[in-house]
């Protein structure tokens, strides 16, 4: 696990996890992220994903349909099972309308093309921390609504 860290304006600190083989792909986000007060957490596969994912508390994870080993839909399900689970964004250089509809239903947040585009990628991440966080605060409401209700 490699973790880099750096500051922005605009949102609290946005942890998120890069799963991938390619460290081009980690490379490219730290470059888009750098500026920012973002910390980025690397797997290269899902196994040590999943690792990262017990051991922080991961808003948003980014990862690649075609890493291995497993596939991208493994994750997934290991994320919805999580009771704070990251918004998951799912990155390929074929993400056409096939993709991206199959991703959406099966509970992913966004799908970037590749290469990254710096906007899109920061556009995506932002929105998908911004629903993890409105998913947070629904959670943090409910249980205090809860105490004061016994």
């Amino acid at each position: 696990m490699q973790q880099a860290e750096a500051t922005t304006n605009g949102i609290e600190c946005v942890k998120v996890l890069s799963v991938s083989p390619f460290e081009d792909d980690h490379v490219c986000l730290q470059t888009i992220i750098g500026h920012s007060r973002w910390t980025l957490f690397k797997a290269d596969n899902y196994t040590v994903a999943q690792r990262i994912l017990r051991q922080h508390d991961i808003s948003v994870v980014l990862c690649e349909r075609d890493a291995k080993p497993g596939e991208w839909t493994d994750l997934l399900d290991f994320v919805n099972d999580r009771s704070q689970r990251p918004s998951v964004i799912v990155a390929s250089r074929l993400a056409d309308e096939r993709l991206w509809a199959e991703a959406l239903n099966l509970g992913a947040w966004d799908v970037l093309g590749k290469p990254f585009d710096r906007n899109e990628v920061l556009r995506s991440v932002k929105a998908a921390w911004q629903h993890w966080h409105n998913q947070i605060a629904v959670h943090v409401g409910t249980l205090k609504a809860m105490r004061a209700a016994s």
